[in-house]
């Protein structure tokens, strides 16, 4: 033995053996590692009892909450899609919804009624396009507010340029609103077909003729025409306003009026006299009152007609403001659940009917969810831990979302190319970056319409016309026709 063979330690037969080189004790072995947000859970979380139960019935509710609301949502998506997409399923189709290239000779006669208030800057121009119709038998009713002076004065100066065709009614009632002023004109109506327009309105100078010859065509007792936004460059929502329009007169309407239930449009809609008297008029507590009218008559029985011509559909403009639109929706989705409440739609003579009523009548509602869920679903498969199959079902309402979309692309270059727009790669840009943003308004709309109506608040919440459709460009002049003389008995 050496000198310093002392100095090392000398193991001897009891001492304990070595532990091998990277063998992990049994209590320590390593977690695997799943799938972020997928199945793993730490098991420091794991409620006892529910492992010892085996079955976790939260989770499951919550899953199955979330696979339920995205089956909802792609039912909704893929309805508003078939809607979007339902004159165009046919040439047969497409072509059955137009006018007549050659209208009969005039059979009818009409009374056009236009309230206004506070439209002094566009009403006149209105009432001179009506005035200029080629239709031969025309009464015109603007109506005025007691309060509104300003308005008075242009529509009498219009009264003055026009007599033979051109008379005022003077409205006293108090509140005001439109289905009021309305049935206050009615009294003075003397044509056998009654007519509504909006204060802004530009309207072609033939349509009546063609009305007049789909009421006896068809023999219906409601024909509804086309209208038609015009001004999509005045704001990013005004493009996605401009393309609601667009696909509600050319499709959707038609679909409806398919099914025998449609909720009418507020202006360029003909309704026989008889059927309004019958009816005594509109309903003068209604925020939808072309809505309620519409589903009244088909609950009556009624045939409904609608007709669309890019070159015959009536132009107008968008709000002037975005606190302006959301009113204005706001009161509309507010009518449709006025509409619904009130039950019209029950005396339907078909189950099918009355189910297809009340899912429409609740559509602004369940779209407004739709727009409000879609972010709701992608924020939760994103952060909650989901099983995979349940986070790929979460997915299946984007698909419809995504074509619904391309739809809207192509619908905007198919405006563009029927009235004469020029469509610029930052307006499709638009559009898509609008998307979520506009249904979120949508939703807001929504949720204020149901609060005032749970608060019974009803009160009129008119839009402001500026006439923008005219001055931008966006409504090319039209030919006008020389009034025909024709004395009016009021």
């Amino acid at each position: 033995m050496t000198a310093h063979s002392s100095l090392i330690p000398r193991r001897f037969e009891s001492d304990p053996a070595p532990d091998p080189l990277l063998t992990p004790a049994p209590d320590q072995a390593p977690v695997p590692q799943g799938v972020p947000n997928r199945d793993v859970l730490d098991p420091g979380l794991i409620d006892t009892s529910q492992s010892t139960a085996g079955v976790d019935w939260a989770a499951i509710v919550g899953y199955s909450g979330l696979v339920l609301v995205a089956l909802s949502l792609t039912a909704i998506a893929v309805t508003t899609l078939w809607w979007m997409l339902y004159a165009w399923r046919s040439k047969s189709t497409y072509d059955s919804t137009a006018f007549s290239k050659e209208p009969q000779a005039p059979q009818h006669t009409f009374t056009l009624l236009v309230p206004g208030r506070h439209e002094e800057e566009v009403m006149g121009q209105t009432l001179d396009a009506l005035a200029a119709q080629t239709h031969p038998d025309v009464q015109i009713i603007a109506i005025v507010g007691d309060d509104d002076p300003g308005t008075a004065a242009v529509v009498r100066a219009a009264a003055d340029r026009h007599p033979d065709r051109i008379e005022v009614v003077v409205d006293d009632s108090v509140p005001k609103n439109k289905p009021k002023a309305l049935n206050r004109a009615l009294a003075y109506a003397t044509g056998s077909i009654v007519g509504v327009f909006d204060a802004e309105d530009e309207v072609h100078p033939e349509l009546l003729r063609h009305i007049d010859s789909r009421f006896t065509e068809s023999g219906a007792t409601v024909v509804q025409g086309g209208v038609q936004l015009m001004n999509f460059r005045s704001s990013w929502w005004s493009l996605r306003n401009v393309l609601e329009y667009y696909f509600w007169f050319r499709s959707r309407l038609h679909f409806h009026a398919g099914a025998n239930f449609i909720p009418l449009g507020g202006n360029t809609v003909f309704v026989t006299r008889d059927a309004l008297e019958y009816n005594h008029g509109w309903d003068a507590e209604c925020l939808a009152e072309d809505c309620e009218l519409g589903v009244r008559l088909s609950s009556q029985g009624e045939k409904v007609v609608v007709a669309y011509s890019p070159e015959y559909v009536t132009r107008e403009e968008t709000p002037g403001t975005l606190k302006s639109f959301y009113k204005q929706r706001t009161r509309w989705n507010q009518g449709f659940l006025q509409v619904l409440r009130k039950g019209e739609w029950r005396a339907l003579p078909t189950r099918g009917q009355r189910l297809f009523a009340r899912y429409m009548l609740a559509m602004p509602f369940l779209q407004a969810t739709t727009g409000l869920l879609i972010p709701l679903s992608l924020f939760l498969i994103l952060v909650v831990k989901v099983p995979t199959l349940v986070a790929l079902l979460t997915f299946i309402p984007l698909a419809p979302t995504i074509v619904t979309v391309a739809v809207e692309i192509a619908g905007l270059g198919e405006f563009g190319r029927l009235y004469g727009q020029k469509v610029r790669a930052v307006d499709y840009v638009r559009l898509v970056l609008g998307t979520i943003p506009f249904q979120v308004l949508l939703a807001g709309a929504a949720m204020r319409a149901v609060f005032r109506e749970l608060r019974g608040e009803r009160g009129w919440e008119k839009t402001e016309h500026t006439g923008a459709h005219r001055d931008d460009g966006a409504s090319p002049a039209r030919v006008t026709a020389t009034p025909v003389a024709q004395e009016v008995t009021a």
